[in-house]
């Protein structure tokens, strides 16, 4: 394939283009939160984002170079097809349960990280537990995308895969690192806007041309291969529904979706902006589906890509760039490949910026340096982002299936952080012994349920298992839904049991020795004095607890106009009153 200078001139265009907009995104909000709450204006963007830039930025939260290629290729590959295309429908249903149900307790009570209400409901301890596997989420989809980029790049333009992740790696990494959340929306609103645009200039070029067949045909009928609308069989069902669960409820739990909420000026904000995401996620499917049915519809021995077609090479994953490639004129394939490789860092930045959030935050200062200064977890976060960044970039660059393992941290979070947050706001009674005991069994359910893609033989064989041509065990029982719900039921079980044990008298107090039952209020809780500053929140907004008035930290709540949110909702609190 030929060196193409257009190709490389577009690329840097929109490269450059994204890295000015988060320059002067950073640029633009540099004095905010100067007077004490810098960090917490990098982490939420002193949370005065509006409608329209917060639209943008929170449908960025899961459409992206992944969400995007994923889509074509899902409608593309034979015996899927549309049917199997469940991004789209499930991420824009996540959205709409988080804005529904999630968005208004969590915005409402004014924590900065998803991780918050489990600090100060759990603990420490159980606050750091839980932020491994939302990590392991974060960093792996960061490096699944770095890789997918490095590859779409290099099917248009013949250039070095590892430069083109590296450079794409800095600049993502860069902006982030200056601006914080401000940088990461408003690069959103261009990216966004690049994918919109190269895309929808690309479909009706690609749709012309000579070699492709009417996608209303090849929809139902068999032409060139199976039809692209797909099918789910009886025997498939159960697999088609636990990815349907996964999607959809474990797309919730992800700092990069809260990061959006929190950030809103108000719950009532919050809840709209998930509601525009919903809307936002579907509309930017639409492209993707149809250029997943153009790749169906190709006869490619009539075009320049020839024989065999991109499936028999297993290229199936980048038939979206491949379509830009060879069925669009060269000016505007390259423009669509410019639009996509730019795109694929607003999926990226988020979770580079989620995972330093969470770790300068729940990590650092609430677990381990209390009395930090503002500056100081600033100077932490900027360390965090570049070294989550070039952690991310090494795992594209070296990991083989960094997909596998980004497909088991994403399950990770549906199984165990999804049931942990459905208890921590909305279970009373629940404690860290049962939050404990949900997080092992369910990771316990999940690893011996096996994963194909790490080739992880399952040690626990569900009903409708059958071997494939590797040797390979393949569970059609939805065995990852059965995990999560089995975690929600074994921590609230035994969140009840403990609780019993210990204020019946059957076991003494001493044995108590996480302080969740009758050492309520110990130093392992995150209290009101350590959560928020008492001159600019409603405290009885939060869950009751007794204040350690010896103890406080810098301030983390600047918007009193968010505190003074009257809701008239029964109380989403989960703790018990004193």
């Amino acid at each position: 394939m030929a060196f193409h200078v257009e190709g490389l001139v577009a690329i840097i265009f929109f490269y450059l283009a994204i890295l000015a907009v988060g320059i002067w995104a950073a640029w633009k909000t540099k004095n905010t939160g100067s007077d004490g709450d810098r960090s917490e204006a990098i982490i939420v963007g002193g949370r005065d984002i509006g409608l329209l830039v917060g639209g943008f930025t929170m449908t960025a939260t899961w459409v992206g170079g992944g969400y995007i290629n994923g889509t074509a290729e899902a409608v593309y590959v034979p015996d899927y097809g549309l049917a199997w295309a469940q991004a789209p429908i499930g991420y824009s249903l996540s959205l709409i349960l988080g804005g529904l149900f999630f968005a208004k307790p969590m915005r409402s009570k004014g924590y900065v990280t998803m991780l918050d209400p489990f600090q100060q409901l759990y603990g420490k301890r159980m606050g750091g537990l839980l932020f491994i596997p939302a990590l392991m989420g974060e960093m792996f989809w960061a490096a699944a995308i770095f890789s997918a980029l490095g590859a779409t790049i290099s099917v248009i333009i013949d250039i070095n895969v590892n430069i083109s992740v590296i450079v794409s790696a800095l600049i993502a990494t860069l902006y982030t690192l200056v601006g914080g959340l401000y940088s990461v929306a408003y690069t959103d609103v261009v990216q966004l806007f690049c994918i919109f645009l190269g895309l929808w200039i690309s479909v009706p070029f690609a749709l012309s041309h000579p070699a492709v067949t009417d996608i209303g045909l090849t929809a139902v009928n068999h032409v060139y291969q199976a039809p692209w609308l797909g099918s789910v069989s009886s025997i498939d069902i159960y697999t088609w529904l636990d990815n349907f669960f996964l999607l959809t409820l474990g797309g919730i739990p992800w700092q990069a979706y809260f990061q959006r909420v929190l950030s809103s000026s108000s719950a009532t904000y919050a809840q709209v902006l998930s509601f525009l995401a919903a809307f936002g996620c579907l509309v930017m499917a639409v492209p993707a589906v149809l250029i997943g049915a153009i790749g169906a519809s190709t006869a490619w021995n009539q075009t320049d890509y020839g024989l065999p077609d991109p499936k028999s090479k297993k290229e199936a994953d980048m038939i979206l760039p491949i379509v830009l490639q060879y069925l669009c004129p060269v000016y505007v394939s390259f423009f669509g490949l410019g639009a996509v490789s730019a795109a694929v860092m607003s999926s990226a930045d988020s979770s580079i910026l989620s995972a330093s959030s969470m770790f300068a935050r729940n990590i650092y200062q609430l677990s381990f340096r209390q009395n930090a200064s503002d500056r100081e977890i600033v100077w932490v976060m900027r360390i965090t982002v570049l070294l989550f960044g070039a952690s991310a970039t090494a795992m594209a660059l070296l990991a083989s299936s960094v997909y596998g393992l980004w497909y088991l941290s994403s399950d990770l979070v549906y199984i165990i952080i999804f049931p942990q947050l459905l208890c921590v706001l909305f279970i009373k009674g629940t404690n860290t012994y049962g939050a404990i005991a949900g997080y092992l069994f369910g990771l316990f359910l999940r690893i011996t349920g096996g994963e194909p893609y790490l080739y992880l033989q399952p040690l626990i064989l569900y009903p409708g298992w059958y071997q494939d041509d590797n040797n390979l065990y393949i569970q059609r029982f939805p065995f990852k839904t059965l995990s999560m719900l089995s975690s929600f039921v074994t921590n609230v079980t035994v969140s009840y049991l403990a609780k019993y044990l210990f204020e019946s008298g059957t076991l003494p107090p001493k044995l108590d020795f996480l302080d969740a039952v009758v050492a309520r209020y110990s130093r392992e809780h995150m209290d009101k004095a350590t959560l928020v500053k008492s001159d600019n929140i409603v405290l009885n907004e939060l869950a009751p607890v007794n204040p350690r008035h010896s103890q406080t930290l810098s301030s983390t709540f600047t918007n009193k106009e968010a505190f003074n949110y009257v809701d008239s909702s029964p109380d989403l609190s989960n703790t018990e009153d004193n």
